[in-house]
């Protein structure tokens, strides 16, 4: 999880994460999904379901980026966004 406050205004969080690969993106989408819904926060939108290499998952202060591996060591977030501040990092 990314603090991002001081180096944009698109949000104030990015969680990101991987999956081994497409199915498991996913299933990690809709588990994110079902999880936060029943505590009643649904996203603003959702994109790459279809794919499943990259999904984000929009909650307005927060973005969740789900990749598949070579996604998400193709856009290398953590360096684009290095000025940002990590919160939790789980390996």
């Amino acid at each position: 999880m990314l603090d991002i406050r001081k180096v944009s205004i698109i949000a104030d969080y990015f969680v990101i994460c991987t999956g081994t690969g497409d199915r498991h993106v996913k299933a990690i989408a809709r588990e994110i999904d079902e999880k936060l819904g029943e505590m009643g926060v649904d996203p603003i939108n959702t994109e790459g379901l279809t794919e499943g290499e990259w999904v984000l998952m929009d909650y307005g202060s927060v973005l969740v980026h789900i990749f598949d591996k070579a996604t998400r060591e193709h856009y290398k977030l953590e360096q684009l966004w290095s000025g940002a501040q990590p919160v939790l990092v789980v390996q």
